[in-house]
């Protein structure tokens, strides 16, 4: 059972292994993109994006569950932290949109994408100068999780079906939202989840 908090906790040890795995993690991405490997991967085989996104969402989640060191160090972040963690999908939103209205993307992935990511975030930044309550908390991530199965699935399909645009998601700094913030929301989300389940 998780014993994860409303606020955090002092950090530990395990945490700056953590610290340092994700940003090594966001580097590998940046490299992927800027030295166009991802872009050769998708002009081989688009599917293989789509495994790379779900491996993003799958691994996290799985260390967690699977790894008390690991979730010792995320329990210390404390639920308050991990949902103003969305606070980034705002940028990644209005980034989404930017796309739809210049044609970057296809246009239903990038409206459903960009005004679901806006307001999830807006919904993470309700915490700003309130209480974490478990029934915001909860609120806060059953929407959000609902627009990050909507999005996801919405740019799976297109990726699925080959659709030419999707190539713009392997280039930065779009490169970081499927590949490395969608991995780290949709495991945050999960994971909150499961801890409020037992407040």
């Amino acid at each position: 059972m998780s014993t994860m908090r409303l606020d955090a906790e002092a950090p530990i040890p395990a945490g700056v292994a953590l610290a340092l795995a994700t940003a090594a993690w966001g580097a590998g991405v940046v490299a992927a993109s800027a030295t166009g490997a991802l872009g050769a991967m998708v002009e081989e085989t688009m599917p293989a994006y789509a495994a790379l996104v779900a491996t993003g969402i799958a691994v996290p989640t799985a260390l967690y569950f699977g790894s008390g060191a690991v979730r010792r160090a995320v329990d210390a972040i404390g639920l308050r932290r991990l949902t103003l963690f969305h606070l980034w999908r705002i940028p990644a939103g209005l980034l989404f949109l930017w796309y739809a209205a210049t044609g970057g993307l296809p246009l239903a992935f990038a409206l459903i994408a960009g005004i679901g990511d806006v307001l999830a975030g807006l919904a993470a930044a309700t915490l700003l100068g309130r209480e974490a309550t478990p029934g915001l908390l909860r609120r806060i991530h059953l929407f959000g999780a609902a627009d990050f199965v909507s999005a996801v699935g919405t740019g799976l399909t297109f990726t699925m079906l080959g659709d030419p645009l999707m190539v713009t998601l392997t280039t930065l700094p779009m490169a970081l939202i499927p590949l490395f913030g969608v991995g780290l929301s949709g495991a945050s989300h999960i994971i909150a989840l499961n801890a409020l389940r037992s407040v």
